[in-house]
C-alpha cells in the first residue's frame, strides 16, 4: 500500500493552499505551481503502487553462537516478474532492530546476494526476518512497504571460558532390579534384566530369569561411578553480574557435557534439565541458557527438586546471604563449590567458595581448585 511520505504530505498541503490561494486572487501562476505539485503527488502514487515482485530466501550462519562472536545472514533476492525490476531499499528485522539491505535493479528472473553482519552483543533467541521490501519514488514523496521472504532464528548463546571438568562419581550399594531413567550406565551395577539379543556377554546370563520364563535373560548392568556435574544457577538478581553467571554456568556444563560427563541444570525458578553428557547434551544445555532471565521472584536459593544426587555441584550466585548458607551445607555431595560473582568475600563450612569480579576471573579460580 502507498503511503505519503512527510515531504508528500508537506507538498501536497502546500499544493492545496497555493491552489485555493490562485483561484481567490485571480492569480494563474500559483495555479499552475499547485497543479504541478499536485501532479508530483499523483506520479509518485503512480510509480510506488506496482507490487514488488521478488523471491527472498535467507541463509544465518552459524544459527548458533556465542555472545560477541560474528554471525552473518545471506540474503539472496531473485526477481519473479517479467519486466526489469527497479531497484529497492530492504530492511531486514533483526530482533527489535533493523538492518537496511540496497537491492540494486534486477532483470527478469535476476538474482542478487547479500551478505551483512548479524549483531551479537545480547545473548537470546533472535529472529531475523521477514524482509521489509520499500519503494519511493525518485523525490521522496510517496512510500510502499511489503513484506516477504520467511524468518530464521539466530540462538546467541553465553560466551563460553575454557575450564576444566571435574571428575566425581557417585557411589552406591550394588543391588538388582530396576532403576530410574537418571541411573548412570556402566558396567557394575543391574539396571535392568532383559530378553537375550545377539552380540551381548554369555556371562551375564541371568539363569534364574532364564530358568523361569524360559528365554534367554541377561542382566543389563550400569556403573554408579559415572562423573556427574550438577550446576545450580541463581536466576534471583539481575544487572551486569547475572549475565556474568550466566556466562561461567555455560563454562562449566559446557566443559563437563562436552567430556561425556552427566550434567544437570537447576535453577530457582523451577528449570530443571538434566543430560547424558555428550554433544546434544551441550547444545541442550546452551539452549536453556540462552534464553534464561531473572526472575521477579526473591525466593529460596537451593529448589526443593535438588536434593543430593552425587558428583560435584556448583552454585554460581551473585550474592549469598545466611538462609543460603544453610541451605547448600544441608546438600550433600561429595564436592561442593560455591562461586560468587562479583560479590565480596564469603566463608562456608563445607564447601569451597571462590569469589570473582568477572566470568572470566572465575574461570581461572576454578581451574586452580580443581587442577589442586
Amino acid at each position: 500500500m502507498t503511503r505519503l511520505t512527510p515531504r508528500g504530505v508537506a507538498l501536497l498541503v502546500a499544493a492545496v493552499g497555493v491552489g485555493t490561494a490562485g483561484v481567490l486572487l485571480g492569480y494563474p501562476l500559483l495555479r499552475v505551481l499547485a497543479g504541478v505539485g499536485l501532479g508530483a503527488v499523483a506520479a509518485a502514487f503512480v510509480s510506488t503502487r506496482g507490487r514488488v515482485r521478488v523471491e527472498v530466501v535467507r541463509e544465518v550462519y552459524p544459527d548458533r553462537v556465542q555472545r560477541g562472536r560474528p554471525a552473518f545472514a545471506r540474503l539472496r533476492v531473485r526477481g519473479t516478474g517479467s519486466r526489469r525490476h527497479a531497484g529497492f531499499v530492504a530492511g531486514d528485522r533483526v530482533g527489535s532492530g533493523f538492518h537496511t539491505v540496497a537491492v540494486r535493479p534486477l532483470p527478469p528472473g535476476g538474482e542478487a546476494v547479500y551478505h551483512y553482519e548479524l549483531p551479537t552483543v545480547r545473548r537470546g533467541r533472535h529472529e531475523v526476518g521477514p524482509l521489509t521490501l520499500e519503494r519511493t519514488d525518485p523525490l521522496g514523496l510517496g512510500r510502499s512497504r511489503v513484506t516477504a521472504g520467511d524468518t530464521t532464528t539466530l540462538w546467541v548463546h553465553p560466551r563460553v571460558h575454557p575450564v576444566r571438568a571435574v571428575v566425581t562419581g557417585h557411589p552406591r550399594h550394588h543391588h538388582d532390579g530396576r532403576t530410574t531413567e537418571r541411573s548412570p550406565h556402566g558396567s557394575l551395577d543391574v539396571r535392568d534384566v532383559r530378553e537375550y539379543v545377539v552380540g551381548d556377554e554369555v556371562r551375564h546370563l541371568h539363569w534364574k530369569a532364564t530358568a523361569r520364563t524360559g528365554r534367554l535373560m541377561i542382566r543389563d548392568y550400569l556403573d554408579p561411578e559415572q562423573p556427574r556435574f550438577t550446576a545450580l544457577l541463581d536466576t534471583r538478581s539481575a544487572g551486569d553480574g547475572f549475565e556474568e553467571a550466566v556466562d561461567f554456568t555455560a563454562s562449566l556444563l559446557a566443559a563437563s557435557a562436552g567430556a561425556d560427563h552427566r550434567c544437570r541444570l537447576v535453577t530457582p525458578c523451577g528449570v530443571d534439565i538434566p543430560t547424558w553428557g555428550g554433544i546434544q547434551a551441550t547444545r541442550q544445555l546452551l539452549d536453556a541458557l540462552c534464553v534464561l532471565e531473572p526472575s521477579a521472584a526473591d525466593g529460596p536459593l537451593v529448589p526443593p527438586t535438588l536434593g543430593g544426587s552425587g558428583g560435584c555441584l556448583a552454585v554460581v550466585t551473585t550474592r549469598l546471604d545466611a538462609d543460603d548458607r544453610v541451605a547448600i551445607a544441608r546438600l550433600r555431595y561429595p564436592m561442593t563449590v560455591v562461586v560468587v560473582v562479583g560479590g565480596g568475600t564469603v566463608g562456608m563450612p563445607g564447601a569451597r567458595v571462590l569469589t570473582a569480579a568477572d566470568a572470566a576471573e572465575a574461570a581461572r579460580r576454578w581451574n586452580a581448585v580443581v587442577a589442586g
